[in-house]
């Protein structure tokens, strides 16, 4: 059973990614309003969700956000905007590019997913987060 506090959202990312581990770094820094959770996809509660949500791996590559009220799951672009709509001044104005249509979005969205380890490299493990950060992360 996925449980999340419903004041929360799930951020699942992908944990061994150097370009996702700075996104969740930037996004913690930036959640004054303490709204995200984190988890990797490699961590059992991602695992729990890709199930739940029938996900296929092979074919998404990409940050998921799950809502526990509505219990929806949103990916790629929108999951991206989404968080940026909740994150402090000047990165909530990212949230302007929802009115781009979706198919738009998701192809610049998945050319750099696609380039994101050659760009930005890998890491061997999940990021272990730091005793202060490790409230805000899930298993």
């Amino acid at each position: 059973m996925i449980e999340i506090p419903n004041n929360k959202q799930l951020i699942l990312f992908d944990g061994v990614c150097n370009l996702c581990n700075s996104s969740v770094l930037y996004v913690i820094k930036r959640d004054s309003k303490n709204k995200f959770l984190f988890a990797p996809l490699e961590s059992n509660i991602g695992k729990d969700i890709i199930k739940k949500f029938k996900i296929d791996t092979e074919k998404t590559d990409s940050i998921l956000l799950y809502n526990p009220v509505t219990d929806k799951l949103t990916n790629k672009s929108t999951a991206a905007l989404l968080i940026a709509s909740r994150l402090g001044f000047a990165t909530n104005l990212l949230s302007v590019f929802i009115i781009v249509p979706a198919f738009i979005r998701n192809w610049v969205y998945n050319y750099i997913a696609k380039n994101r380890y050659k760009w930005y490299g890998k890491k061997e493990s999940c990021m272990i987060p730091t005793p202060q950060l490790k409230s805000k992360f899930l298993d």
